[in-house]
């Protein structure tokens, strides 16, 4: 897999592109913003992960995200020492599809790109037989075309927002077990993915701005409350 490392650090990067080269990737290295956006344009875009490291000497790595995801799909993972809960929402919300502290071990990095690299090959919800339309009260999820709206405004998610929305929905009032929802949604049972899955769950309800609507079930994982339920 050919792999965009974002990283101004060379040392850093030499490093780690050495632990990714012998695990069968295909390391390209840009040092700021705008290498990484050259690399990523559409005639050469064959990278199946971008590693984005946040602080980059051109621009904030929060930018370079939303103009990456803009113009490509391709699969980003923010890697940052901003650890804090706001942080990883925000570039979540930008679009990138996993958020790894610093720092971090390599084996777990390792996890996560090749778990979002297996992801991105599942673009439908999980589940989608039945209703093409579900229905929640003002919340609307239609399956085939992946949007969202609540009451007359349309919200925007990001992919793994409405494969995990999608799926609870499915089943108003049924618990779904942490476990399941990784599997089903994340296609893993790495464990690390959990932390991802809070992230994401508080990012669902903060954008459909209904914090009732998915419930905690502590020790065990969530639960969508339908509307007036």
């Amino acid at each position: 897999m050919r792999l965009l490392l974002v990283e101004d650090d060379n040392h850093v990067a030499a490093a780690l592109s050495a632990i990714l080269v012998r695990h069968g990737f295909d390391v390209t290295h840009a040092r700021s913003g705008e290498e990484a956006l050259e690399a990523l344009v559409p005639e050469s875009d064959g990278f199946g992960v971008v590693l984005l490291d946040l602080g980059l000497p051109d621009q904030d790595g929060y930018e370079v995200c939303g103009r990456i995801r803009k113009r490509t799909a391709t699969p980003v993972i923010m890697v940052t020492a901003r650890a804090d809960v706001r942080s990883r929402i925000h570039g979540l919300n930008l679009g990138a599809d996993d958020y790894v502290t610093k720092p971090y071990d390599p084996g777990e990095l390792l996890a996560r790109i090749h778990a979002v690299s297996r992801r991105t090959a599942h673009e439908e919800a999980p589940g989608t037989a039945g209703e093409d339309v579900l229905r929640l009260g003002p919340v609307h999820i239609d399956l085939p075309t992946r949007q969202v709206t609540v009451g007359d405004s349309a919200v925007q998610l990001t992919r793994k927002e409405f494969d995990l929305l999608a799926l609870l929905a499915q089943r108003p009032g049924v618990v779904f077990r942490r476990e399941q929802i990784i599997s089903e949604v994340w296609r893993t049972s790495w464990e690390g993915t959990g932390r991802t899955l809070e992230v994401h769950v508080a990012s669902l309800r903060a954008k459909l701005r209904m914090p009732a609507l998915i419930e905690t079930v502590r020790g065990v994982g969530y639960r969508l409350v339908a509307p007036g339920a």
